[in-house]
């Protein structure tokens, strides 16, 4: 399948990409090749292959999760610059509304 400058223009805008006349044809070749090379695995018969969330095998290496002491709250906010008794502040990154 190969495909139009106008499907790779389309492409870049919605990755807001400014692609040059030069960068679009290069892109609408290399993308088209891609795209066709693809397109190959349509040939391939799966029809006697599972279907695999991971190609290998796979175990569960994650620790049960137990409840351990550690830490009290008045002994980890001792250290910080700024805190309120309660949680650590910090300065506001997003604005002084918290909004984006």
């Amino acid at each position: 399948m190969a495909l139009s400058p106008s499907d790779v223009a389309k492409v870049a805008l919605l990755a807001r990409l400014a692609l040059s006349e030069e960068e679009l044809v290069t892109m609408t070749r290399e993308l088209s090749s891609i795209v066709g090379f693809v397109g190959q695995l349509e040939a391939i018969d799966t029809a006697a292959v599972e279907p695999l969330a991971h190609p290998l095998d796979t175990q569960n290496v994650f620790r049960d999760d137990v409840v351990r002491p550690s830490l009290d709250r008045e002994a980890a906010l001792r250290s910080a610059p700024a805190q309120d008794g309660e949680c650590f502040l910090v300065p506001a990154v997003l604005g002084e509304s918290g909004a984006a």
